[in-house]
């Protein structure tokens, strides 16, 4: 194998797949990216079994074809510190040999054909959905997506398909994040996500993409870009049941001025107290500590009967950190009741501390 490509591009690549390498254990071939060069494209590909990608160019220039694998992070430590020019890459006694004018490198290589094989795309059904309002979707609910919980199913995100909408939800256990948006699905359909896959998506796609499934993988291709992640094989909650069926009071608060008084509490605890009555909100916080925060915030129109609520500031200031109008709703119950945060199509039912 021989080929010449210019620095960036090779650097650009080589960035854009260390999220899917093996770092801990180096003499495993998922540590290393795959580098096939054909006779007009080169392909590189990189893979934890888990989640996987790969890049295409047709920048290069291939002299010999050929396959390899080498050590991902060592590669692109190596083309960091090369000049931005041209890079020739080539396959010498069994070792991967990168140069640059006077400067030379090797690295071992491993068999590539013992390389992770990628799912086929081809004839697999799509899901329907434009990449930016993917993006849009995803990025909403990731903050709510809980991690190393004993519950697999709820490590991820559920994208709950039906023939009119597209529900994108997570959850902690203690809030529910769900954005809608609106279908023309033929089939009803519920994945559920990886959520390191979920931020993948999030850095990797903004141009027009096909999204593909079957039954174990979500998958994702654009021009120059395929893009794999092993579905989580469980049964998500029925978060339907958790959406408050009635409401007792709306309120409808400024962004700003909400996010301005919850920090000024945190600067003591995450926890706060909200007081809401006909005239204001009164923050204060919640800190077993003999320390104290206090703040209001003036409301137009409050509400005739007082409530209480105490909540992990964070869930809140998620909420408000992925909406783009400047006000929203906060939607209540009874104090011990799960209450809403709504902007549009977008809401967060948050479970209150009970004190």
């Amino acid at each position: 194998m021989n080929f010449k490509l210019n620095k960036s591009v090779l650097e650009n690549i080589l960035i854009n797949l260390q999220s899917f390498l093996e770092k801990k254990d180096i003499s495993a071939i998922t540590s290393h990216v795959y580098i096939q060069a054909g006779h007009s494209e080169i392909t590189f590909k990189a893979s934890d079994y888990e989640i996987g990608l790969q890049i295409v160019t047709d920048q290069g220039n291939v002299s010999e074809a050929g396959a390899l694998t080498a050590n991902g992070k060592k590669l692109l430590d190596i083309i960091r510190i090369l000049k931005d020019e041209e890079v020739e890459i080539s396959q010498q006694d069994n070792m991967l040999h990168i140069k640059q004018k006077k400067s030379k490198f090797k690295l071992p290589i491993f068999d590539a054909n013992e390389f992770v094989q990628f799912p086929k795309y081809e004839n697999k059904p799509q899901i329907e959905i434009d990449s930016l309002q993917l993006i849009r979707s995803l990025k909403k609910i990731t903050p709510a997506i809980d991690t190393n919980n004993p519950k697999f199913e709820l490590n991820g995100a559920l994208l709950d398909i039906s023939k009119d909408a597209i529900n994108f939800v997570s959850t902690d256990t203690r809030r529910l994040a769900i954005m809608k948006t609106t279908s023309n699905a033929q089939t009803e359909l519920m994945l559920i996500i990886p959520k390191k896959a979920i931020i993948e998506i999030q850095k990797l796609f903004i141009e027009k993409i096909d999204i593909l499934y079957d039954e174990t993988h979500l998958m994702i291709k654009s021009t120059n870009s395929f893009f794999f992640t092993k579905l989580i094989n469980g049964k998500y909650p029925d978060y339907q049941r958790i959406i408050p069926k009635s409401i007792k009071s709306i309120l409808t608060l400024n962004k700003s001025s909400m996010i301005e008084a919850i920090r000024q509490i945190t600067t003591i605890s995450n926890d706060v107290k909200l007081k809401i009555d006909n005239s204001a909100i009164y923050f204060e916080s919640l800190s077993e500590d003999n320390i104290e925060a206090k703040t209001e915030m003036l409301l137009e129109k409050g509400l005739d009967e007082p409530v209480t609520l105490a909540v992990n500031s964070r869930y809140i200031l998620d909420f408000l950190a992925q909406i783009e109008t400047t006000e929203f709703l906060i939607e209540l119950n009874d104090a011990n009741l799960p209450f809403i945060l709504k902007s549009g199509d977008f809401q967060t039912i948050v479970m209150p501390i009970i004190i």
